[in-house]
């Protein structure tokens, strides 16, 4: 391995050639002492500009093992440079000096050759890397298996960055073999040396034929059907199924090998990055004191994650749990240790508790996340959904007011629209509350944001269908058509930022889910990625719909106006306010019913008066008349488009 000053000392060697030569050239190869002597004088200060022009350019910082196209304008910035001053001395030395005036063709010609030199002694350095020293490694490790032929699915920036990070390894038994890309423009073309091979229908064929072991999908954005077809096809042959997961680290570059890991079934959902206003989100998050209720579970810890990411002042984690509030704590401290972090340990409902935090720490921005999400848990303990859902939510969000927060954002669900459970229905009687405290509170801006099933949450479906396949099944699937909208945790929690930086206040937000995803193909792809045949080795059990489903979910009903805003991804639901005298009537019935044991059916019965347009199963109505006044929300510039 050459030391640094071995690559100066051939540095040096291959300008001094270069000067010479370019001489030879530009006298057609004839030796004469007319150009021999004077460019013995040229020669010294010519090479010293060169080589000094390669220190300051900082050639010597690049790391030839990764010498590419990028590192290549460095050589050309250097070339020109290192030219500027030897012409300069060709033009303004006057003729006594004749003898260290360089040729304009000598100057030229060195030049190309000298700084093409020094970069070509670094490629061929990395080309024999690669190629010998890898080979090196591998062959002297004769108990090592043979090396896995793979193709990569997508010859696009993210695929040639993947195949470059595993040819690069020297220590990764994996072999590219092609890449296989539906634009036809590439079909037969080679990209960094590896050919493309063929689409994605002819995968079977290339598979058999040039014997793959693994197939690694390494498209950047791909969507849930062009993730579905592929799976659909490789189901069926004797290849395993990988992917590089993450857009941002392939596209930048920063992929490495050991990501590559066995395609999940969340993969096939398809979600497309969320691009954020970082602008907006700085004003609503930058230097401010951030609290972030319910701060320990999946929404809120990843709420808790995202926020601060962007400079806090200081963050505060309200949790009741105390092992879900020390297990934040202690990885927000390990991920952003300059940040001052307070972990309080609280029950939302506890007034005198949430007072005594806010008057203590003066919070700017509130994220309320806390709340009780599981439906038929809910319809066994409806006092408890509502005493937490909405007392709660009302708790924090007047407090928020009455201590001049900046900004108070709800976190919502899709089960608030037409509610047939009390979870349901306990989240929209929240985004009433929420409206209702945004006419009271004009120094806050109160919003909410809705928004339907986030993956890999506590008690959502895809762990639980792991958990049973492990077992060795039955996967239960509640009905054949049960229909859910999917998104990522962190895509959730990023468009609940992004919304409540844009929110002006009494807004409802409803965040695009995408296309909704059939429960029973979930389950279905779930035993397939675990390397079985649904119905065969593992079988899939219908149990009924559980007390408050619904076979499909709504973001907003058919009489709720949608409108854009600046972002994609997120909408206006125009849905009318409740009068606050009615709100607040409502609120003394639901703190009487809830603190009363046996009061479920008056419970259930005054939310279905309340929300005429819930549709679970109540007793005999309670004759409860409540009024609404038709005022729209804040409409925000729109620009965008619903996709």
């Amino acid at each position: 391995m050459l030391t640094r000053q071995m690559q100066f000392l051939l540095d040096i060697v291959v300008l001094s050639v270069a000067f010479f030569l370019a001489y030879l050239i530009r006298f057609d190869f004839t030796f004469q002492e007319l150009w021999f002597f004077p460019a013995l004088t040229q020669f010294p200060y010519v090479v010293l500009i060169q080589f000094a022009v390669l220190i300051f350019t900082g050639i010597y910082a690049f790391v030839w093992k990764y010498v590419g196209l990028s590192e290549v304008t460095g050589f050309i910035r250097a070339a020109v440079i290192s030219a500027i001053p030897i012409l300069f001395l060709r033009f303004a030395l006057s003729d006594k000096f004749i003898t260290w005036k360089v040729p304009i063709g000598v100057i030229l010609i060195d030049t190309l050759i000298a700084f093409g030199g020094v970069l070509s002694v670094r490629v061929f350095r990395r080309l024999m890397y690669e190629r010998y020293e890898k080979k090196a490694r591998l062959g002297g490790a004769t108990d090592l298996k043979p090396a896995q032929r793979v193709l990569l699915i997508g010859a696009g920036r993210a695929g040639v960055t993947a195949a470059r990070e595993i040819e690069g390894r020297g220590n990764v038994r994996l072999e590219v073999i092609g890449f296989i890309d539906d634009d036809t423009g590439k079909q037969g073309s080679r990209i960094n040396g590896i050919k493309v091979l063929g689409t994605t229908d002819s995968l079977p064929k290339i598979i058999r034929r040039y014997d793959i072991d693994q197939v690694i999908i390494t498209i950047a954005q791909a969507t849930r059907h062009e993730m579905q077809r592929i799976l659909d096809i490789c189901e069926t042959l004797p290849v395993k199924l990988r992917i590089i997961p993450g857009y941002y680290e392939i596209i930048e570059g920063k992929v490495e090998v050991n990501r590559i890991r066995d395609l999940q079934v969340e993969d096939l959902l398809g979600r497309e990055p969320v691009q954020l206003d970082d602008v907006q989100m700085k004003q609503l998050l930058a230097n401010k004191i951030v609290m972030v209720t319910g701060a320990g579970g999946s929404i809120g810890s990843e709420l808790v994650r995202q926020a601060a990411r962007f400079g806090l002042k200081e963050l505060l984690l309200v949790e009741r749990s105390e092992y879900a509030l020390f297990n934040i704590d202690r990885e927000m401290r390990e991920t952003f240790p300059n940040l001052t972090i307070k972990p309080l340990t609280s029950d939302v409902c506890d007034r005198p508790r949430m007072d005594a935090i806010f008057i203590e720490h003066r919070p700017q921005v509130v994220l309320h996340a806390a709340a009780h999400k599981h439906v038929p848990m809910m319809e066994m303990n409806p006092t408890e959904a509502i005493k937490n859902n909405v007392l709660g939510t009302h708790l924090v969000g007047e407090l928020a007011g009455q201590h001049n927060v900046e900004a108070f954002v709800l976190i919502s669900t899709d089960k608030a629209v037409r509610p047939s459970s009390i979870m349901g229905a306990s989240k929209r009687v929240a985004e009433i509350v929420i409206q209702s405290l945004d006419k009271q509170f004009a120094n806050t801006r109160y919003v909410a944001v809705r928004f339907g099933n986030v993956i890999g949450s506590a008690g959502s479906v895809i762990p639980i269908f792991r958990e049973q396949i492990m077992k060795g099944g039955p996967v239960t699937v509640t009905h054949k058509d049960m229909v859910r909208y999917f998104m990522t945790i962190p895509e959730a929690a990023q468009l609940v930022l992004q919304a409540g930086a844009m929110g002006e206040g009494g807004e409802i937000f409803i965040l695009d889910m995408g296309e909704p995803v059939k429960i029973l193909e979930l389950a279905e792809d779930t035993i397939t990625l675990s390397g079985l045949k649904p119905y065969e080795d593992i079988d899939i059990v219908f149990t009924g719909i559980r007390p408050g489903e619904k076979l499909f979910e709504e973001l907003q009903t058919t009489e709720e106006v949608v409108s854009k805003t600046r972002h994609p991804k997120i909408f206006i639901g125009k849905i009318n306010a409740y009068p606050t005298e009615h709100v607040q009537e409502a609120l003394v019935k639901l703190t009487q019913w809830s603190n009363e044991n046996g009061k479920a059916v008056e419970l259930k019965t005054f939310l279905s008066e309340l929300l005429p347009e819930s549709h679970f199963e109540t007793p005999q109505a309670i004759n409860i008349t409540v009024q609404t006044e038709s005022k729209g929300t804040k409409e925000l510039i729109a620009s965008g488009s619903h996709t």
